[in-house]
Protein backbone atom coordinates (compact mmCIF):
# COMPACT_ATOMS: atom_id res chain seq x y z
CA UNK A 1 0.00 0.00 0.00
CA UNK A 2 1.48 3.21 -0.71
CA UNK A 3 0.45 5.34 1.56
CA UNK A 4 1.27 2.95 4.25
CA UNK A 5 1.09 4.41 8.00
CA UNK A 6 1.25 8.02 6.64
CA UNK A 7 -0.54 10.36 9.17
CA UNK A 8 -3.20 12.44 6.22
CA UNK A 9 -4.52 15.27 6.95
CA UNK A 10 -7.73 15.95 4.50
CA UNK A 11 -9.83 19.11 4.27
CA UNK A 12 -13.82 19.03 3.73
CA UNK A 13 -13.25 15.08 3.79
CA UNK A 14 -17.18 14.20 4.44
CA UNK A 15 -18.74 14.99 1.33
CA UNK A 16 -17.61 15.09 -2.40
CA UNK A 17 -13.98 14.86 -3.67
CA UNK A 18 -12.70 15.38 -0.21
CA UNK A 19 -14.39 12.03 0.71
CA UNK A 20 -13.23 9.93 -1.76
CA UNK A 21 -9.57 10.85 -1.40
CA UNK A 22 -10.36 9.81 2.38
CA UNK A 23 -11.39 6.26 0.97
CA UNK A 24 -8.90 6.20 -1.08
CA UNK A 25 -6.12 7.40 1.12
CA UNK A 26 -7.34 4.66 3.69
CA UNK A 27 -7.39 1.88 1.13
CA UNK A 28 -3.72 2.71 0.42
CA UNK A 29 -2.93 2.35 4.41
CA UNK A 30 -3.03 5.79 5.22
CA UNK A 31 -4.00 7.15 8.71
CA UNK A 32 -6.47 9.47 7.58
CA UNK A 33 -7.94 12.65 9.74
CA UNK A 34 -11.24 13.50 8.38
CA UNK A 35 -11.87 17.60 8.86
CA UNK A 36 -15.05 19.30 8.38
CA UNK A 37 -17.47 21.15 9.47
CA UNK A 38 -20.52 19.64 10.55
CA UNK A 39 -19.99 16.59 13.31
CA UNK A 40 -22.48 13.96 12.32
CA UNK A 41 -20.86 14.10 9.19
CA UNK A 42 -16.94 13.65 10.32
CA UNK A 43 -18.52 10.85 12.49
CA UNK A 44 -19.87 9.25 9.74
CA UNK A 45 -16.86 8.90 7.62
CA UNK A 46 -14.48 8.06 10.46
CA UNK A 47 -16.93 5.23 11.75
CA UNK A 48 -17.03 3.97 7.46
CA UNK A 49 -13.08 4.54 7.59
CA UNK A 50 -12.90 1.85 10.54
CA UNK A 51 -15.24 -0.52 9.08
CA UNK A 52 -12.64 -1.01 6.50
CA UNK A 53 -9.84 -1.59 9.20
CA UNK A 54 -8.14 1.93 8.35
CA UNK A 55 -7.18 4.31 11.20
CA UNK A 56 -9.08 7.28 10.97
CA UNK A 57 -9.50 10.00 13.56
CA UNK A 58 -11.56 13.06 12.77
CA UNK A 59 -12.23 16.66 13.81
CA UNK A 60 -14.81 19.60 13.39
CA UNK A 61 -13.32 22.06 11.70
CA UNK A 62 -13.42 25.26 10.15
CA UNK A 63 -10.14 26.52 7.81
CA UNK A 64 -11.08 29.56 8.35
CA UNK A 65 -10.63 29.61 12.18
CA UNK A 66 -6.67 28.85 12.65
CA UNK A 67 -7.38 28.51 16.55
CA UNK A 68 -9.25 25.27 15.54
CA UNK A 69 -6.89 24.15 13.35
CA UNK A 70 -3.57 24.99 15.44
CA UNK A 71 -5.18 22.77 17.73
CA UNK A 72 -6.09 19.97 15.38
CA UNK A 73 -2.36 20.17 14.88
CA UNK A 74 -1.41 19.93 17.96
CA UNK A 75 -3.54 17.35 18.60
CA UNK A 76 -2.10 15.23 16.16
CA UNK A 77 1.25 15.86 16.81
CA UNK A 78 0.47 14.47 20.41
CA UNK A 79 -0.91 11.44 19.14
CA UNK A 80 1.13 10.84 16.21
CA UNK A 81 4.36 12.60 16.33
CA UNK A 82 4.03 13.54 12.80
CA UNK A 83 2.04 14.77 10.32
CA UNK A 84 2.82 13.17 6.54
CA UNK A 85 0.13 14.99 4.51
CA UNK A 86 -2.02 17.80 3.80
CA UNK A 87 -4.40 17.76 1.48
CA UNK A 88 -6.75 21.35 1.34
CA UNK A 89 -9.56 20.30 -0.18
CA UNK A 90 -12.10 22.37 1.78
CA UNK A 91 -13.79 25.04 -0.35
CA UNK A 92 -16.81 26.53 -1.49
CA UNK A 93 -18.87 28.66 -4.46
CA UNK A 94 -21.15 31.85 -4.27
CA UNK A 95 -21.22 32.64 -8.01
CA UNK A 96 -22.33 35.83 -9.34
CA UNK A 97 -21.28 38.55 -12.75
CA UNK A 98 -18.75 40.99 -11.71
CA UNK A 99 -21.91 43.82 -11.94
CA UNK A 100 -24.32 41.44 -9.34
CA UNK A 101 -21.65 40.15 -7.07
CA UNK A 102 -21.96 41.59 -3.20
CA UNK A 103 -18.79 42.21 -0.99
CA UNK A 104 -19.98 39.47 1.29
CA UNK A 105 -19.66 36.29 -1.54
CA UNK A 106 -16.61 37.67 -2.87
CA UNK A 107 -14.76 37.73 0.58
CA UNK A 108 -16.57 34.56 2.15
CA UNK A 109 -15.34 32.29 -1.21
CA UNK A 110 -11.47 33.92 -0.49
CA UNK A 111 -12.01 33.50 3.25
CA UNK A 112 -12.64 29.71 2.53
CA UNK A 113 -11.08 29.03 -0.43
CA UNK A 114 -7.20 30.98 -0.22
CA UNK A 115 -6.81 31.66 3.12
CA UNK A 116 -8.26 29.02 4.17
CA UNK A 117 -5.63 26.76 2.30
CA UNK A 118 -3.03 29.28 3.63
CA UNK A 119 -3.54 28.84 6.83
CA UNK A 120 -3.44 24.78 7.06
CA UNK A 121 -0.33 24.50 5.16
CA UNK A 122 1.12 27.31 7.46
CA UNK A 123 -0.17 25.71 10.31
CA UNK A 124 1.61 22.33 9.33
CA UNK A 125 4.55 23.57 7.58
CA UNK A 126 6.57 24.01 10.58
CA UNK A 127 6.20 20.35 11.95
CA UNK A 128 7.22 18.93 8.03
CA UNK A 129 9.81 21.12 8.06
CA UNK A 130 11.18 19.61 11.32
CA UNK A 131 10.34 16.16 10.11
CA UNK A 132 12.47 16.72 7.00
CA UNK A 133 9.91 15.87 4.79
CA UNK A 134 5.93 16.01 4.07
CA UNK A 135 3.66 16.82 0.98
CA UNK A 136 1.02 19.35 0.72
CA UNK A 137 -1.84 18.74 -2.07
CA UNK A 138 -3.55 21.99 -2.86
CA UNK A 139 -6.90 21.71 -4.56
CA UNK A 140 -7.16 24.55 -7.48
CA UNK A 141 -9.65 24.33 -10.30
CA UNK A 142 -9.42 24.34 -14.16
CA UNK A 143 -10.85 27.60 -13.39
CA UNK A 144 -8.08 28.64 -11.64
CA UNK A 145 -6.52 28.01 -14.97
CA UNK A 146 -8.56 29.45 -17.04
CA UNK A 147 -11.60 31.54 -15.52
CA UNK A 148 -15.43 31.39 -15.88
CA UNK A 149 -18.60 33.34 -16.61
CA UNK A 150 -19.83 34.25 -13.37
CA UNK A 151 -16.93 32.89 -10.55
CA UNK A 152 -15.20 36.24 -10.33
CA UNK A 153 -14.68 35.32 -6.35
CA UNK A 154 -13.79 31.68 -7.31
CA UNK A 155 -11.21 31.99 -9.85
CA UNK A 156 -9.30 34.41 -7.90
CA UNK A 157 -9.27 31.72 -5.50
CA UNK A 158 -7.61 29.02 -7.56
CA UNK A 159 -5.39 31.16 -9.52
CA UNK A 160 -4.18 32.45 -6.46
CA UNK A 161 -3.75 28.39 -4.94
CA UNK A 162 -2.07 28.03 -7.90
CA UNK A 163 0.41 31.19 -6.63
CA UNK A 164 0.57 29.25 -3.51
CA UNK A 165 1.64 26.06 -5.12
CA UNK A 166 4.44 27.32 -7.07
CA UNK A 167 5.94 29.90 -4.33
CA UNK A 168 5.67 27.26 -1.79
CA UNK A 169 7.65 24.33 -3.64
CA UNK A 170 9.92 27.17 -3.74
CA UNK A 171 10.80 28.01 -0.02
CA UNK A 172 9.54 23.85 1.22
CA UNK A 173 11.52 22.11 -1.37
CA UNK A 174 14.79 21.96 0.57
CA UNK A 175 13.60 21.14 3.26
CA UNK A 176 12.03 17.97 2.12
CA UNK A 177 8.39 19.11 1.54
CA UNK A 178 6.83 18.77 -1.98
CA UNK A 179 3.93 20.86 -2.61
CA UNK A 180 1.60 20.33 -5.64
CA UNK A 181 -1.68 21.33 -7.32
CA UNK A 182 -4.51 19.60 -9.46
CA UNK A 183 -6.83 21.16 -11.39
CA UNK A 184 -10.41 19.00 -11.28
CA UNK A 185 -13.05 20.08 -14.30
CA UNK A 186 -16.12 19.12 -14.34
CA UNK A 187 -16.84 16.00 -11.50
CA UNK A 188 -20.06 14.47 -10.91
CA UNK A 189 -20.69 15.57 -6.86
CA UNK A 190 -23.93 16.69 -4.95
CA UNK A 191 -23.11 20.19 -6.22
CA UNK A 192 -24.49 19.11 -9.22
CA UNK A 193 -27.63 17.52 -8.01
CA UNK A 194 -29.35 20.90 -8.59
CA UNK A 195 -28.34 21.61 -12.37
CA UNK A 196 -30.71 21.06 -14.97
CA UNK A 197 -30.61 18.32 -17.25
CA UNK A 198 -29.96 20.56 -20.46
CA UNK A 199 -26.75 22.10 -18.32
CA UNK A 200 -25.22 18.87 -17.26
CA UNK A 201 -25.42 17.61 -20.83
CA UNK A 202 -23.75 20.62 -22.03
CA UNK A 203 -20.77 20.65 -19.84
CA UNK A 204 -20.43 17.01 -20.80
CA UNK A 205 -20.27 17.38 -24.83
CA UNK A 206 -17.40 20.38 -23.22
CA UNK A 207 -15.30 17.61 -22.46
CA UNK A 208 -13.55 15.22 -25.31
CA UNK A 209 -14.39 12.05 -22.87
CA UNK A 210 -18.11 12.91 -23.62
CA UNK A 211 -18.60 12.37 -19.21
CA UNK A 212 -18.09 14.37 -16.40
CA UNK A 213 -15.28 12.86 -14.21
CA UNK A 214 -15.77 10.64 -10.73
CA UNK A 215 -14.38 11.91 -7.43
CA UNK A 216 -12.57 8.81 -7.66
CA UNK A 217 -10.52 9.85 -10.38
CA UNK A 218 -9.10 12.94 -8.42
CA UNK A 219 -8.57 11.19 -5.60
CA UNK A 220 -6.27 8.60 -7.41
CA UNK A 221 -4.28 11.49 -8.74
CA UNK A 222 -3.75 12.86 -5.02
CA UNK A 223 -2.97 9.65 -3.55
CA UNK A 224 -0.55 9.48 -6.27
CA UNK A 225 1.13 13.01 -5.48
CA UNK A 226 0.91 12.21 -1.63
CA UNK A 227 2.94 8.88 -2.31
CA UNK A 228 6.68 8.52 -2.64
CA UNK A 229 6.20 7.35 -6.47
CA UNK A 230 5.83 11.05 -7.21
CA UNK A 231 8.96 11.83 -4.85
CA UNK A 232 10.25 13.71 -7.65
CA UNK A 233 7.00 15.73 -8.46
CA UNK A 234 6.76 19.47 -7.01
CA UNK A 235 5.36 22.83 -7.93
CA UNK A 236 3.96 20.89 -10.10
CA UNK A 237 -0.54 22.06 -11.23
CA UNK A 238 -2.34 19.06 -12.95
CA UNK A 239 -5.52 19.18 -14.49
CA UNK A 240 -7.72 16.51 -13.92
CA UNK A 241 -10.49 17.14 -16.27
CA UNK A 242 -10.97 14.55 -19.52
CA UNK A 243 -9.33 16.88 -21.65
CA UNK A 244 -11.59 19.49 -21.34
CA UNK A 245 -9.00 22.49 -22.20
CA UNK A 246 -7.61 20.46 -25.16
Amino acid sequence: MRLQNKVALITGSANGIGLATARKFAAEGAIVVVCDLVKSEVDQTVNELKKLQAGACGYVMDVTKRTQIDSVVADLKHKFGRIDVLVNNAGITLDARLVKMTDEQFDRVISVNLKGTYNCAQAVAETMIAQGNGVILNASSVVGLYGNFGQTNYAASKFGVIGFTKTWSRELGAKGVRCNAVCPGFIATHILDAMPEKVLQQMQDRVPLHRLGKPEEVANVYAFLASDEASYINGAVIEVSGGMSV
